[in-house]
């Protein structure tokens, strides 16, 4: 074994004399094993040896299993510590062989109380033991509330909580503070004037519940802003690594549509784990170009990902070895690998392979088994039951661990995905988690619960970002908006939002409207009178000239085509969402492609089947000047007035040759009885414009973005620093997208042709949700001037949006 340069845990021949008379002297005295043997171990030898480990196939649980041969025999005698190979590695007789391979080595003191307890017959006191301890937070638990419980259950679990801690707590925040707080936090969107004066000026005693539910109830700014945090979480993305080669699948439009419908928690699990066609990215994780570690494919990348997001277990170092900084082992990570591989996985250590393979298992076996020898796709019904079965107490209380950080800024449990810590107060986690399951998993309940009790009502305060041992709460930490509340902020106040709405869910942004008449009414049109009926299978060609006097400042068009539809603008393919089923809308953004002046609108319809069958197409143009540009809206909408073909010869999509184009063929009002889709297209065009206010969760990140703190994605993120960056400091200050967009704000803000108090007033009350002191109005009124300019109205936002209480959340 000598010079190999490997610890062996086993049996050499006998030792040298020579070896001996290295070792240093055994104490004398009697040893005290928990005061003076138990912390050596600790420190040095559980760390490979303990909590389950068995490195070299031995293991220091108990005294029992510490006397088990390891690999190649025993490694202590009883009695015997000149003969026992423990205290030869811990004393580097072997220089090749030492103990511990990482950390500081032992002193010669240690070593001779080691081999003082060793020659006393190795005396261990009843009840210590070196075993992996239970799971935490992992059995459901329902705490009793106090006899005396307030009418908020979480208030009467924190009354009892402040006074055992000696706290007197302080009184809630003002109406103005909460409102502002709570559209932050669950919309995203700073309060307008209006909705905050109508809020302020409600005497109702129940009026921040209502506003609360007002808020959760309100579908579309929810998803949108709630997108964001599942985007981090769940690492999805619009574009970047991974998109370009197929290696990597976007979740949006699942995401997006459970979030908006306030999907069931464990329905939205199941679906993770267990993954439909469109919720598959989440698990299938990113196939890297190239070479890459073994704790980098994407079976492992599915433990990770599952590990972390749903059980609050960080799994990355053991996805290598054995972890260091917990109890997680590099057999967990592969055993929950296994169930995502068509195959058995050897297990590799830091890159070089073992030749063992990992026994398929959860994380955590008492909560149910998997069948090793059944198909992946049975495996993954399997691991799907387990995780959301009601005996998992890990899996609520995990996300409500992580909805109690995004609100307060610190979570019961820290660092939030390291869930066998202990909470702060166990009873509010505990309470918080059964009840999600009690109320079906819904997250807009759990939300509620938060959002009105007396905890998240309380004054902000100074919170480290740090996890502190000692950690008492007195209320909210103070919050940095994120970088999607930011720049939706500034789009508030500007009115200058995204441009477009990016990853696929342009038409799951269309709201429903009140059916009232269009401007333009749309029909549905083909070539062939009995098209409604039966028509051949085969493409029509269709196309209109719009005529256009001044730029758009929306031009979006809708189509719905039985069974499907590409547009182009001028020649040119538009750019747009378009549905994979015939009943859904395709909506296209039609505003780089118009010109003033002429413009070809084509559509290229397809009917498709294999005998004739109902066929048409119907298309509805949303037209919008700027307000000031003195023209009329400019819809237009499928009707006579197209022009069709079957057979089109030359450029179709342009004006160029008219020699067989004839008149579109108008299906009259019963003939839209087989689709019924009629009504549908005139709700989805009255309701509000989808291109009007794009959020910036809805887009890819600038540089502001990422300079704010918005990750990649390629990893996931569960909570986003709020300590603020150098980087983030230039970016402010000196950025290009910051800088343009405050210009183009301040234009936009000119339009409004309010004078220099009136334009003050209006960007105190936005910006900040109350209006400006006497001084603060004195000066800003002479920094943009009694009639404003765009520099001073630049400068105005500037120094406005550089405010702390602009930045952060109190």
């Amino acid at each position: 074994m000598a010079g190999t340069g490997v610890v062996v845990l086993g049996a050499d021949p006998e030792p040298t004399a020579e070896a001996i008379a290295r070792l240093p002297a055994a104490v004398t005295r009697p040893v005290d094993f928990r005061r003076e043997i138990q912390p050596i171990l600790e420190s040095s030898c559980v760390k490979c040896h303990g909590r389950g480990k068995a490195n070299g196939e031995w293991k220091l649980d108990t005294r029992e299993s510490f006397l088990q041969p390891g690999e190649s025999g025993s490694v202590v005698v009883p009695g015997s510590s000149a003969r026992s190979r423990i205290i030869h590695l811990v004393a580097a007789t072997d220089p090749d062989s030492v103990m511990p391979k990482k950390g500081s080595r032992l002193t010669p003191e240690q070593i001779s109380l080691l081999r003082a307890w060793v020659d006393q017959g190795l005396p261990w006191e009843p009840g210590v033991t070196f075993a992996k301890p239970p799971a935490n937070n992992l059995q459901p638990h329902r705490p009793t509330l106090p006899a005396n419980i307030a009418e908020h259950p979480l208030d009467g679990i924190l009354s009892t909580y402040f006074v055992a801690q000696g706290l007197a707590p302080a009184a809630r925040v003002d109406d103005r503070l909460f409102a502002r707080r709570v559209y932050l936090d669950v919309i995203g969107l700073l309060p307008t004037p209006a909705e905050l004066e109508t809020f302020l000026g409600d005497r109702s005693p129940d009026k921040r519940t209502r506003l609360v539910r007002q808020l959760l109830a309100d579908p579309q700014r929810y998803a949108q802003h709630w997108l964001s945090f599942w985007n981090d979480l769940l690492r999805n993305d619009y574009k970047g690594t991974g998109y370009i080669d197929g290696g990597r699948k976007s979740i949006t439009t699942w995401l997006y549509t459970a979030l908006r419908d306030n999907r069931p928690y464990d329905q939205m699990v199941r679906e993770l784990v267990n993954p439909t066609e469109a919720s598959e990215g989440f698990s299938k994780g990113i196939v890297w170009r190239g070479t890459v570690n073994a704790s980098m494919t994407p079976p492992m990348q599915a433990a990770q990902n599952i590990g972390q997001v749903l059980m609050g277990v960080n799994l990355k170092c053991a996805s290598c070895h054995d972890s260091f900084i917990d109890d997680w082992q590099l057999s967990d990570a592969y055993g929950l690998a296994g169930i995502y591989a068509d195959s058995s996985l050897e297990m590799v250590l830091c890159d070089k392979p073992t030749g063992k393979r990992a026994p398929l298992r959860f994380l955590f076996p008492e909560l149910g088994a998997v069948d090793a020898q059944a198909p992946r796709t049975n495996r993954l019904e399997q691991l799907a039951r387990i995780i959301t079965r009601p005996e998992n107490g890990r899996l609520p209380r995990t996300i409500v661990n992580r909805l109690w950080a995004r609100f307060l800024g610190r979570g019961l449990v820290e660092p939030l995905d390291v869930m066998q810590n202990p909470a702060w107060n166990p009873a509010l986690l505990d309470w918080l988690a059964e009840d999600l399951v009690e109320h079906r998993w819904d997250l807009k309940r759990t939300m509620e619960m938060i959002l009105t009790s007396w905890a998240y009502q309380l004054p902000s305060i100074d919170v480290t970002d740090k996890p502190d041992p000692n950690f008492v709460f007195h209320g909210p930490a103070i919050r940095r908006l994120t970088a999607e509340q930011f720049r939706d902020a500034l789009g508030s106040l500007t009115g200058v939002w995204q441009e477009k709405p990016e990853g696929g869910i342009d038409r799951l942004l269309l709201e429903p409207g009140d059916l009232k008449p269009l401007p333009v009414t749309p029909f549905w049109v083909w070539s062939d009178a009995h098209a409604a009926s039966a028509a051949p299978r085969g493409t029509n060609w269709f196309r209109k000239e719009i005529v256009l006097t001044a730029p758009m400042t929306e031009a979006t068009l809708f189509v719905h085509a039985d069974n499907s539809a590409r547009v182009f603008v001028n020649g040119q393919a538009a750019r747009g969402s378009v549905a994979t089923e015939w009943e859904q809308p395709s909506v296209y953004d039609l505003r780089a492609a118009l010109k003033t002046g002429t413009n070809v609108v084509a559509i290229e319809a397809i009917n498709g089947g294999d005998t004739p069958n109902p066929a048409g197409v119907i298309a509805y143009g949303r037209l919008r000047p700027a307000a000031d540009a003195g023209v009329r809206n400019s819809d237009f909408a499928t009707d006579a007035s197209w022009q069709v073909r079957t057979t089109p010869t030359g450029d179709w999509k342009t004006t160029a040759g008219s020699e067989g184009w004839t008149a579109a063929v108008v299906l009259g009002p019963a003939d839209l009885a087989p689709w019924k889709l009629g009504e549908r297209l005139t709700g989805t065009i009255a309701g509000r414009s989808i291109y009007g206010r794009v959020r910036a969760s809805l887009t890819t990140a600038d540089p502001l973005a990422l300079a704010l703190g918005r990750p990649n994605r390629e990893q996931v993120t569960t909570v986003r620093p709020y300590t603020a960056t150098t980087l983030q400091a230039l970016e402010l200050t000196n950025g290009e997208t910051l800088a343009t967009l405050l210009r183009r704000g301040a234009e936009q803000l000119l339009t409004t042709r309010l004078d220099g108090r009136a334009l003050s007033e209006r960007v105190f009350r936005q910006a900040l949700s109350r209006p400006p002191t006497p001084a603060e109005l004195d000066l800003a009124v002479e920094l943009i001037g009694p009639q404003p300019a765009r520099e001073g109205v630049e400068d105005l936002l500037w120094s406005v949006a550089m405010l702390p209480e602009f930045q952060l959340t109190y």
